[in-house]
């Protein structure tokens, strides 16, 4: 089996396994790149009840996340991470591919 293309830090993975225990009618979440934020796109994050076929689903620590193909091409190489810190909680890309961040780290330029 071959490393995914995307990393899912376990911080990130035990906090997505919390976050859909509470929700059992969408238990995956979906990271997807669109268009917009201030840098140019934008990740959003979705609770899903079901993937697509051609989605790349990373499973770790009873965790499972959904990439479709579109946004892997913006994604590959990234990692998925958790961070809780003074100015709060939320995922975290650390994205190899972004030229330039916004200071909210949601948005991103290539």
């Amino acid at each position: 089996m071959t490393e995914p293309s995307v990393q899912l830090t376990e911080r990130a993975a035990r906090r997505i396994a919390e976050i859909v225990a509470g929700e059992p009618a969408t238990p995956m979440l979906r990271v997807s790149v669109e268009g917009g934020g201030c840098s140019g796109f934008q990740y959003k994050f979705d609770l899903v009840g079901s993937g697509d076929a051609d989605d790349l689903v990373i499973e770790k620590s009873g965790a499972r996340v959904l990439i479709d193909p579109v946004s892997l091409g913006f994604l590959t190489g990234s990692e998925i991470d958790f961070v809780d810190d003074l100015i709060g909680a939320a995922f975290k890309i650390n994205n190899p591919q972004a030229t330039a961040s916004c200071g909210c780290g949601t948005s991103f330029s290539m």
